[in-house]
């Protein structure tokens, strides 16, 4: 059997359209071109890692409706268990509108719905789940108080985390720090640090700052100019991988992803690092969420071939 992945994290319909750029306020544009794609940071990741070759699992909660029908079995059909994935019937599942402007770039507005309904008593139902993982994935799209005590959980039985805390919140430092690998954009760790971050420099100091407040390992992704680390053991930056942005929805989700599998398969830091771009790099080049994402052999190929 091998390493496994438990994802707790969000499920999202992701509503896309695609316009030249998108519209400033009052503005009505005509766009060129709408689909619907299942999607959420924690349904996003959670195929990634499948996809990749980990073992997964995944928590989260869907409403009792089409949206959520869809979720879940396009998940279950990627090879992850859902077991722990539930319903609330009070509520819609999480949806996201999404608009993807011609070089690549994406806005998005969540509704998280369903996603912020997974509680404190789902997660202590799942407590030996917990145990049993190899790590745990979490973002940030749903209830903070849960993703506090999953951080606890998972602290007391000894098993690693990474937090992906996007979209940003005001997190607590004490609550950051129980995180073993935190991986922020330049955006969310200008918002922990306090920090300008405008080039590899101040990004280093913006995550030197988080690591020296207690962070444990820190990784800072900077688009396109690749990732940097900063750790006990010291600093890396990686450079991304040079492909044409078609769509860089859920890139971040599949860097995370990539990064989760590589760590639990013994990868050290720099060879998790490249591994990552790698499977983020195919993902941008595709477009949606989840039809995105990348397969082991697919990332090995690319790794393996000249650049």
């Amino acid at each position: 059997m091998g390493k496994r992945l438990v994802v707790i994290g969000s499920l999202n319909m992701d509503l896309v359209v695609r316009a030249p750029r998108a519209p400033v306020d009052g503005e009505s544009l005509v766009g060129t071109d709408f689909a619907r794609y299942p999607g959420g940071k924690g349904a996003n990741q959670a195929v990634a890692a499948a996809r990749l070759g980990c073992e997964v699992l995944m928590a989260g909660m869907v409403g009792a409706d089409s949206f959520g029908d869809e979720l879940v079995k396009v998940v279950a059909e990627n090879g992850v268990d859902t077991t722990h994935i539930k319903r609330n019937p009070q509520v819609s599942t999480g949806v996201a509108l999404i608009t993807v402007e011609d070089s690549g770039n994406n806005r998005a507005v969540v509704v998280p719905g369903a996603n912020r309904t997974f509680g404190t008593a789902d997660l202590r139902a799942m407590e030996d789940v917990i145990a049993s993982a190899d790590m745990v994935l979490m973002q940030l799209e749903m209830d903070l108080e849960m993703i506090g005590e999953a951080l606890d959980l998972a602290e007391e039985k000894g098993v690693p985390v990474i937090l992906n805390p996007a979209p940003y919140h005001d997190l607590h430092e004490s609550v950051l720090k129980k995180a073993t690998y935190l991986t922020p954009n330049e955006t969310e760790a200008e918002g922990f640090s306090g920090l300008e971050i405008t080039d590899l420099d101040t990004a280093f100091q913006a995550a030197e700052y988080l690591h020296r407040r207690g962070m444990q390992n820190v990784f800072v992704t900077l688009g396109g100019a690749g990732v940097i680390w900063v750790g006990a053991e010291g600093r890396l930056h990686v450079p991304a991988y040079e492909v044409k942005a078609v769509d860089t929805v859920a890139a971040g989700d599949c860097f995370n992803a990539a990064l989760a599998c590589a760590l639990m398969e013994g990868k050290s830091i720099e060879e998790a690092l490249h591994f990552a771009n790698a499977a983020a790099a195919l993902s941008v080049s595709r477009k949606g969420a989840i039809p995105s994402l990348p397969t082991r052999a697919e990332v090995d190929r690319f790794l393996s071939s000249p650049k």
